[in-house]
């Protein structure tokens, strides 16, 4: 499917000298030089990137990095200078105010830093604000209303005024309003940063709970980098209005663009962005039931291995074969890998499960951490050497 949002070449100049700012720029000129010579700010300068439907994807960047320029350029609440955004495949240049005001009403929704509720109006009628502008009967209204405010876990203070709440939970009155419009594509302006550290991790927490189950497409702007790496799938990196990195969490912090960027991941907690699946490797070697003892004995002596998983035709882990226990099944006249030879001396991870949680079970069995799929399936293993080697990697600085 073609991604849901397309921005290609955004730029936006602020200044009367526009078109100069645009020239010297494109000869590449930097920000502080082009304001200098004109007078004008290149905020954001031939930025580019697609969101694809289901996506939960990071803008992050330093004060003054051209992020929240760039989340207003997407439902053009700010005119570009040049390039283009589309939505659905629709460029929102074309749009005239009517078309716009119905795409920012049903397809694009904001939620911003500092709440942006309506103090007169109560909890439920905040929530069901954008199904009132679009004339949605007020029996649907309450009931979507009320199903955001339960889902956010707000629908016992349904009948309160903003001012009645923490900041916390006027946070969650503005997501939920968000998710009662339901639209294609949420915009998440720093929503959580004029937070306390304690509420802002619940919000990051039922964040991530809400994507996991409603499988929105949303665009969120942060500064804080351990937010955007836990919350997104794929992070575009600012600087002075340019990009500098578009890739995973795990792609930023392994393998830098630049000296910036390795300065800026330096001090990441590693083992909260990097995941099994990150560390997932082929196994070196693995059995199946019914195989030869001697066969399989022989592999683990040339792999220098004391243990091997034995899998079944669906390739579900059936236990571990140990090198002690195939020599004495040849001793005993047993020639073919069945139960006898299997013990369940192993341990296994989901792929998406981040290395604080499983870390603790890495080298404690004779074969490496299996890492399975929801159906019990291996789909390769972690070993001890690829933990440390992630954890003791510093990226290599480069120019630039």
């Amino acid at each position: 499917m073609p991604p849901v949002l397309r921005a290609t070449g955004l730029t936006k100049v602020f200044g009367a000298r526009g078109e100069e700012a645009l020239r010297l720029a494109g000869e590449g000129v930097a920000r502080d030089e082009i304001l200098r010579r004109t007078g004008s700010t290149l905020a954001v300068h031939d930025v580019g990137f697609s969101v694809e439907r289901g996506e939960l994807f990071v803008v992050m960047g330093l004060s003054g990095s051209g992020k929240s320029t760039l989340v207003r350029l997407l439902n053009r609440l700010i005119e570009p200078s040049a390039g283009t955004v589309e939505v659905d495949g629709q460029d929102l240049r074309a749009l005239g105010d009517a078309d716009l005001r119905t795409l920012r009403n049903d397809k694009v929704s904001m939620v911003f830093q500092h709440f942006a509720l309506l103090p007169h109006r109560t909890v439920r009628e905040n929530a069901a604000y954008a199904l009132k502008i679009r004339g949605v009967p007020a029996a649907e209204q309450r009931e979507r209303a009320d199903w955001a405010l339960r889902t956010v876990g707000l629908l016992d203070r349904a009948d309160a005024r903003p001012d009645q709440l923490s900041g916390g939970m006027q946070q969650r009155v503005g997501l939920a309003r968000a998710l009662a419009a339901d639209s294609d594509v949420l915009l998440m302006d720093e929503p959580f940063s004029a937070l306390d550290p304690l509420i802002r991790r619940d919000m990051q927490d039922l964040l991530v709970q809400l994507q996991t189950e409603l499988h929105k497409t949303i665009v969120f702007i942060t500064h804080d980098l351990n937010e955007a790496m836990r919350l997104g799938d794929r992070i575009l990196m600012l600087k002075d209005g340019r990009t500098v990195q578009l890739g995973t969490g795990p792609e930023i912090i392994s393998a830098p663009a630049n000296a910036y960027v390795a300065d800026f991941t330096s001090d990441v907690d590693r083992t909260r962005v990097l995941t099994a699946g990150d560390l997932l490797r082929e196994p070196r070697m693995t059995a199946r039931l019914g195989q030869s003892t001697g066969e399989v004995l022989r592999a683990l002596g040339a792999a220098e291995a004391n243990g091997v998983y034995v899998l079944d035709a669906d390739r579900r882990i059936a236990g571990v074969a140990r090198d002690d226990l195939l020599a004495r099944a040849r001793q005993e006249g047993r020639t073919a890998v069945g139960p006898r030879e299997l013990v369940a001396d192993y341990a296994t991870t989901a792929p998406d499960r981040p290395l604080v949680e499983f870390v603790h079970l890495v080298g404690r069995h004779p074969v490496p951490l299996g890492v399975v799929d929801d159906d019990g399936r291996l789909l390769g293993v972690v070993p001890r050497a690829a933990v440390l080697d992630a954890l003791a990697a510093v990226p290599a600085r480069q120019e630039g």
